[in-house]
């Protein structure tokens, strides 16, 4: 399962808050092909489908998609706030190796789909 940063949840229930969203939503996380190094990272506010797993944090949920949960598994979300960029990130134990960009890896375990253009996903 993955773990929430304090400031993560923080971040997250604000997010909810602004956004109205009810009780069965929260912020879904997955894994599709795509990105420079082969898997992107998908964020969404958006309700648990069949499967997913479901971490309750206070003021909100964490949702891991079922078919990205082997990708995700040990992961750390966590919230940034730098001048230059802001937002949710992912802390992968399982990417070997992760774009520039920080938002597509690749996992040692797995083979790696074809690299497609860096910001174009």
């Amino acid at each position: 399962m993955i773990t929430v940063t304090e400031k993560a949840a923080g971040e997250l229930k604000a997010l909810l808050e602004r956004k109205g969203a009810g009780p069965e939503l929260g912020l879904r996380l997955a894994v599709r092909k795509g990105g420079c190094a082969g898997w992107q990272y998908v964020m969404e506010v958006a309700a648990a489908e069949e499967g997913d797993s479901v971490v309750e944090i206070p003021g909100g949920r964490v949702i891991v998609a079922a078919d990205s949960s082997g990708k995700l598994a040990g992961c750390r979300l966590d919230y940034t706030d730098d001048l230059s960029d802001a937002g949710f990130r992912i802390d992968n134990p399982n990417a070997a190796r992760s774009c520039g960009c920080g938002t597509s890896f690749e996992t040692a375990t797995e083979p790696t789909p074809e690299p497609e253009d860096c910001g174009k996903n």
